[in-house]
Order: structure tokens, then sequence, then C-alpha cells
């Protein structure tokens, strides 16, 4: 039984990691277009570099495919721990910061004029590029000297080594370093978790009472859904999901440091929960992105024309 179960699990994680790549790769080439054409949305940007993020993160966060790439290009296990450890927790740190500015990003643009908040609004592509270069800068560099702490498995009964995954491994590290590299993490994780909370209860004040002043408009019948509205649903969705997967992930990864124990059926959960955020967010921002939707419906009904012609010219 326990053989088939992780068949199954790793069939699970495969298909998972495949949904979130390609449904991202989708969207990176949408924003992309969006950006290099004309008129984008204030947000797209962030969006963009949000896919991207996502897509690295979910191919070095599974031991699936990258793992096998390394294997085929005949690299040492060290190097390929090294750099799949690397690369996933800056994109996880890239992924929490991102989501944050993309929240507070919204929040000003739908802040009314008498607000504090309006007077960043015309500064706000400005205040983006800052804060991208400093996201990107300080998590390249905080992560960085943890490489120095991760390698092959050595598979001997040392006990100083703690088995991450199948193949890599943390080693011990001096105290104080340890106590600053945690004084770290948790401070952005909470900072950052608490400003999109706040923003996110920003919003959802704005919302409510924008949808009662819309409730005295008589002569409106049929009130539409603005895309400011939806945008900000949307977020206000993404945030709240990402919250919840974070805490599920942070207390998983706190049992297994605690425990210092390798057990392949955490680390395949902890995985499927990691990956479920930016699997999860592509799929939300399609079914939530009008501009999406009426492509999809064009592309639709062009594929249906080009259909019924060509049926009509085979039936000559």
């Amino acid at each position: 039984m326990y053989f088939p179960l992780m068949s199954s699990l790793k069939n699970v994680l495969n298909f998972q990691a495949g949904l979130g790549v390609l449904a991202n790769m989708f969207l990176l080439f949408f924003y992309t277009a969006i950006i290099l054409g004309n008129r984008p949305k204030p947000t797209d940007p962030i969006s963009c570099q949000l896919t991207f993020i996502h897509i690295v993160m979910v191919l070095t966060g599974g031991d699936l495919w990258l793992t096998d790439v390394f294997e085929s290009l005949n690299f040492e296990n060290d190097f390929k721990c090294k750099a799949t450890f690397y690369i996933n927790r800056v994109m996880r740190g890239l992924s929490i910061c991102i989501t944050c500015l993309l929240s507070v990003f919204q929040a000003v643009t739908i802040s009314p004029n008498t607000s504090l908040l309006a007077k960043f609004k015309y500064k706000l592509k400005k205040y983006v590029i800052y804060a991208f270069l400093f996201i990107w800068s300080f998590n390249l560099l905080f992560i960085g000297n943890r490489i120095f702490y991760v390698g092959a498995f050595t598979n001997t009964s040392e006990t100083n080594q703690m088995k991450v995954t199948k193949y890599c491994s943390l080693f011990p590290m001096n105290y104080i370093i340890r106590a600053l590299i945690l004084t770290v993490t948790v401070f952005r994780d909470v900072l950052l978790v608490g400003v999109m909370l706040t923003t996110s209860a920003y919003m959802v004040i704005i919302l409510f009472r924008h949808q009662r002043q819309c409730r005295h408009l008589h002569s409106i019948s049929h009130p539409r859904v603005s895309p400011e509205k939806r945008a900000t649903q949307t977020i206000l969705l993404l945030v709240v999901f990402f919250v919840i997967m974070y805490w599920v992930d942070f207390i998983i990864s706190s049992t297994s440091v605690l425990l210092r124990k390798y057990d392949p059926d955490i680390l395949t959960v902890q995985k499927f929960v990691v990956n479920a955020y930016p699997t999860i967010t592509p799929l939300v921002q399609i079914s939530s992105d009008n501009r999406i939707i009426n492509m999809l419906k064009n592309m639709q009904s062009v594929c249906h024309h080009i259909f019924k012609k060509g049926y009509f010219f085979s039936s000559f």
C-alpha cells in the first residue's frame, strides 16, 4: 500500500507542477504582450513578475523536473542541491514580497482622492521600480549565505546532518548566524503578512463603502462590476489564500525542524502546499481578467470559424 500511495502522490505533484507551469507561462506571455503593447494596467508589471517567479518556484520546488535536467547534464549532487535550494528560497522570498507589493499597490490605486494615500497614486510607477530593485537585491543577498550550509546527503551515520530531501541535507551552523537568519526571516514574513492583512482590510472597507453608495443610485437597475472592483476582489482572494498556505507551510516546516527528521510523507505534503499558491494564482487571474476572457472567446470564435470553413471546403 505504501509504494502505490507514494506513486500516486508523486503523480499528483507532477500534475500540480505541470498545471502551474503552463498556466503561469500563459499569463507571462499575456502580460508581456500587454506591457509591450498599449495601455497596460498599473498592476500588470507586478503580475508579470509574479508569474515569472512562480514558474521558477514550481520548477525548483518539487525535485521533479530540474533534478532530472541536472542529472542528464551530469551535475554533481552538491551543486544540484545548492542551486535548487538557493533558487527556490530566493523565489519563495520574492513571492511573498511581490504579493505584498501587489496588495499595497492596489490599495493605493483604489484609495479615494481625499485619503492620505492619494498623493502616491501619480508616483506609483517610480516607486514600483525602486521597490523591485530593493526586493530583488535583498532576497538575492540574504539567501546567498545559506548555500554554504546545504549540500548533498553523504549517507553516513553522522547526526549533524538534517536530511531535507532525498539527496540534500542541511549542515549545522553557528548559533549566532542561525539566530540572526531566523530573526530576519521571521521579521520579514510577519511584517509582510501584516502589511497584506492591513491593506486587505483597507480594501474591504473601501469596497463596502462603494457598494453602499451604489445602493442609493436608483437609476442603475443592473449595476456592473467595475474593473477596479474586480481586480481588488481578485487580489484580496490571492492574499487570503497566500496567508493560509504560508501558515500551513510554516507549521509543517517548524515540525520538521523540531523533529530534525526526514519524513517523505511530510515532505510530499509540504511540496503540495508550497506549490498550491503559484498554481492557483494564475487560474484565479485568468478567470477574473476580462481581457483574458475576451481574448479566449475571440480565439474560440476564430477557431470555430476556421473549422467550419475547413469543413466546408473539405466537402467538395
